[in-house]
């Protein structure tokens, strides 16, 4: 599973830096290499969270 998410991501990251027009872009690179883990981190902590208060009430 960890190989296919590394094909996936799959960014040159220093070439973007390189080729960025200034540099804030460092600060939006950044933070879209990042986001996609928050978000499924995000949405598996709301999935946990459901099925043990699910388990509870029963």
């Amino acid at each position: 599973m960890y190989f296919l998410v590394s094909l996936l991501q799959e960014v040159d990251i220093d070439q973007k830096l390189k080729d960025a027009p200034d540099s804030s872009y460092g600060i939006g690179v950044f933070i879209g290499t990042l986001l996609p883990f928050v978000v499924l981190v995000a949405i598996a902590y709301a999935i946990y969270r459901y099925n043990k208060n699910k388990l509870n009430k029963d």
